[in-house]
């Protein structure tokens, strides 16, 4: 009987595992309008993720382009990011952390002409925006704008815990260095949630 049971528990554990360890493939077709994109992506391999992206509705010189990620797609929006009046979109990107840390994959229409990348800046990179920050970001488009979430952790490195405050960031894609499109930080502020 006791076999029996703990045969069933490890079946059971690896059938959980198994499902745990399935990715959605992403293949979708996002739009403004009649103008947007197609995106297809495997999610299989972590390290070396592919990702095709194809023009919908843009002009007949714009091509697919296709490149590869560090991590899996969670999900993609579309909206104009630029106030050009042409669509955009985002991918969620997260790596296998165990602290759930994402970031940003961005491609903007370039006057339905063309596709062109949007950089998105690291947060370590930033001394204000990282303070208490170890992942567990949520993203979302909002009127033109990209947000962050997180909650803040406490300043120690090693027994760092959480404050009960998350962190909420908003960007907008300006021009960056040497003329390139980026998402820069615009506001941030803290708040508990409830």
């Amino acid at each position: 009987m006791k076999k029996s049971f703990l045969l069933f528990i490890c079946l059971w554990m690896a059938f959980g595992a198994s499902i745990y360890g399935q990715v959605k493939k992403i293949d979708t077709t996002m739009k403004l309008g009649n103008i947007g994109f197609k995106l297809v992506c495997s999610n299989k391999n972590e390290d070396k993720n592919f990702v095709t992206v194809s023009p919908i509705g843009f002009g007949s010189g714009a091509r697919d382009v296709s490149f590869e990620v560090k991590g899996r797609i969670r999900k993609a929006e579309v909206d104009d990011l630029n106030n050009d009046f042409y669509p955009d979109m985002v991918m969620y990107v997260y790596t296998n952390d165990p602290n759930d840390k994402g970031t940003v994959v961005g491609i903007s229409s370039i006057k339905n002409e063309t596709l062109a990348g949007i950089g998105f800046p690291d947060i370590v990179d930033d001394p204000k925006l990282r303070t208490g920050y170890k992942g567990f970001d949520t993203f979302m488009l909002m009127e033109g704008t990209l947000m962050r979430r997180f909650p803040v952790y406490t300043a120690d490195s090693i027994g760092a815990q959480k404050t009960g405050m998350y962190r909420q960031i908003q960007y907008k894609v300006a021009l960056g260095d040497r003329g390139m499109l980026t998402f820069k930080p615009i506001r941030s502020y803290e708040f508990a949630k409830q």
